[in-house]
């Protein structure tokens, strides 16, 4: 049986991530932080005959992801995916598209962002290391953004960039970083670590509502970001790590 945990996923496209790796035929942990929530995306992904399991999981409280990582433990010593998708970005509503002006971005705002994007991912990962290493086919995917990119944020012909992300896309690029530290450690073992963007979602993630951006062009669905995610949570053994991909291939940093 593979297991998987899935952080930030009672909605969106951690939702989807952890409905399509059921449908492939893993265990599940559905993690949230908030417990209605969670339990609740949890019941209708077991509706669809996926065996899945709530976790409370808020990546920002060390409490909660020590208490997540015993509960794993005695259930299965073994984790063969993690998916870190738990994110927030707080300094953009996508309905209408108004520019960050980083020179006014508080920086209790940044550490909010980055208390979750970087310093959550990487401590779930620290937390569920030792039972990756148990796995025979370990693998992390960390759920980045184009924004996170320098080479596309120094591109004039991109034009996202207008964007103007200061604490969401430096978050992602830090988290890229990371994923590239942590590639170069585990180079030896079994577990293979990417970030991946799984393009532009119709999700809530900015505090827009999903349901006023599917279907925009530009707009892809949590099914198909989550399609992205777990092609590269299910890579063979021969696949890359330390990489940085989207719904077309590799990125650059």
């Amino acid at each position: 049986m593979i297991t998987a945990l899935v952080t930030g996923a009672n909605k969106g496209v951690g939702f989807a991530t952890a409905r399509a790796l059921g449908r492939v035929g893993a265990k599940v942990w559905v993690g949230a932080r908030s417990t209605e929530l969670g339990r609740n995306a949890t019941e209708r992904i077991c509706s669809e005959g996926i065996d899945a399991e709530f976790i409370q999981l808020d990546v920002t409280d060390s409490a909660s992801i020590a208490a997540a990582a015993r509960r794993m433990a005695d259930s299965s010593p073994v984790l063969d995916i993690l998916v870190n998708n738990a994110g927030i970005m707080t300094e953009l509503n996508v309905v209408d598209f108004t520019p960050s002006q980083a020179g006014l971005v508080s920086l209790d705002t940044l550490r909010k962002i980055y208390e979750t994007n970087l310093f959550g991912a990487i401590a779930v990962t620290q937390a569920m290391l030792p039972m990756l290493r148990k796995s025979l086919r370990g693998r992390i995917v960390n759920v980045s953004s184009r924004l996170g990119s320098i080479a596309l944020q120094t591109d004039e012909r991109w034009a996202p960039r207008a964007l103007n992300q200061l604490g969401y896309g430096s978050s992602k690029a830090a988290l890229n970083m990371a994923t590239a530290i942590f590639s170069y450690e585990l180079r030896n073992t079994r577990i293979k670590i990417n970030a991946v963007s799984p393009g532009t979602i119709a999700t809530d993630l900015s505090g827009a509502k999903a349901e006023d951006l599917a279907g925009k062009p530009g707009f892809a669905s949590p099914d198909q970001g989550a399609e992205v995610i777990a092609r590269y949570a299910t890579l063979a053994d021969d696949g890359p790590s330390g990489r940085f991909f989207g719904p077309d291939g590799e990125l650059e940093r």
